[in-house]
């Protein structure tokens, strides 16, 4: 039977009912859960970020039959069922101040109309307090929280200071839910491209644990070298075969193409673009997938703004503090490495400078070749009006 490839499935139980191949990294799933309750998870986009927050919906929901032969199956034996609130933000465009709060009230009014609402808490942070409390007390387990891209919101608007601010405002009211409601919460998560919120939006929640660069965690969205052999050796034959190339050369092809993301200095291999990978194989073509499903127009804009050098874009130094910094013009490096454009080539841990560079050549020449037809764009409009 050919293999289903999730290209664009973001949900386990799609994923599992209807045959799409997955890779397993439930082990993951089982790890956080037993060694913590706080997680916030930063990855560039289309990097398999959904899929994990769905995967562990699964997990709380109690839906075992969904884990048969996976990893997980043979470590959890309980499988207890906990009451989920599941906050995706990534469905939504972001361009009143309304529109987050609409989004935020949509979710809070569909789970009061499963655990109720107390006429008595105005305000839509005070009523997801609620929700999470009386979760708790409904079901007798305490209340997993999902957030999916936390920082959709501040993207999609990072030209506009009146809505940033807005929305940090609302966010950071709502999130405080986490903090305020610990005794009713058993586990909360949330991803993000980004952490240029963090500042602001979670100030307050000193009880959330990044992993974005925990090397124990390294793999848990894209692929390893690892996971490609075990997983994609047919594939890669096949590949190989449609494109008039050896095995040798397919695979050589496959790593410089779309391999070399790296989220911390101390893990040394890389990791290949889930996305990419699974388009390669499924159509047997080398395109730049990840990168045309979403054009860097903002982040081009940023380093114009920043006045930052071009010409040394392919290899940049950086400090520590700096690689997580805002997103704004004092800072145009940060904001490429956290949308995936460029990632940690190496690290100087007496001076705690990061070098970062493009992780592969499809990124690199797909980037270079917008960069070079926008700035063309850009002063042929300045010329000709």
């Amino acid at each position: 039977m050919a293999k289903k490839y999730p290209i664009g499935i973001q949900d386990f139980e799609k994923l599992r009912k209807e045959g799409y191949y997955y890779i397993d990294k439930t082990s993951y799933v089982y790890d956080l859960v037993e060694k913590g309750n706080y997680y916030f998870l930063s990855r560039p986009r289309r990097f398999g970020k959904s899929l994990l927050i769905s995967t562990i919906e699964a997990y709380f929901e109690g839906k075992k039959n969904l884990f048969d032969g996976l990893a997980i199956s043979g470590l959890e034996k309980d499988w207890k069922k906990y009451p989920v609130l599941h906050l995706d933000l990534n469905t939504q465009r972001y361009e009143t101040e309304n529109s987050l709060l609409s989004l935020l009230e949509e979710n809070v009014v569909g789970w009061e109309e499963k655990y109720g609402r107390n006429a008595a808490e105005v305000g839509i942070e005070r009523r997801f307090a609620g929700v999470i409390r009386r979760a708790h007390e409904m079901t007798g387990e305490r209340t997993v929280i999902l957030v999916d891209e936390y920082d959709k919101p501040l993207l999609q608007t990072i030209d506009d200071e009146h809505l940033q601010d807005a929305y940090r405002t609302l966010l950071k009211a709502f999130y405080g839910a986490l903090k305020s409601e610990d005794a009713h919460i058993r586990f909360a998560m949330l991803t993000g491209v980004t952490k240029f919120g963090k500042v602001s939006v979670f100030s307050d929640l000193n009880n959330l644990q990044d992993i974005s660069m925990d090397e124990r965690y390294a793999d848990i969205c894209g692929i390893s070298e690892a996971e490609l052999s075990e997983n994609f050796s047919e594939d890669i034959r096949n590949l190989a075969e449609a494109n008039g190339q050896s095995l040798e050369e397919a695979s050589i092809a496959l790593k410089e193409r779309y391999d070399g993301y790296h989220f911390n200095p101390w893990t040394s291999y890389g990791l290949y673009n889930p996305f990419s990978l699974l388009n390669t194989f499924a159509k047997n073509r080398y395109r730049s997938y990840w990168f045309e499903t979403g054009t860097p127009t903002s982040l081009i804009r940023l380093l114009k703004d920043s006045k930052y050098d071009l010409t040394n874009i392919k290899n940049n130094d950086i400090f520590t503090d700096s690689l997580y910094a805002p997103y704004d013009e004092s800072h145009p490096l940060s904001a490429l490495y956290q949308s995936g454009y460029l990632t940690i080539k190496d690290y100087d841990p007496e001076f705690r400078i990061y070098k970062l560079g493009f992780p592969n050549n499809d990124v690199r020449d797909s980037f270079m070749g917008f960069l070079q037809s926008y700035y063309t764009l850009a002063q042929d409009t300045l010329i000709h009006g």
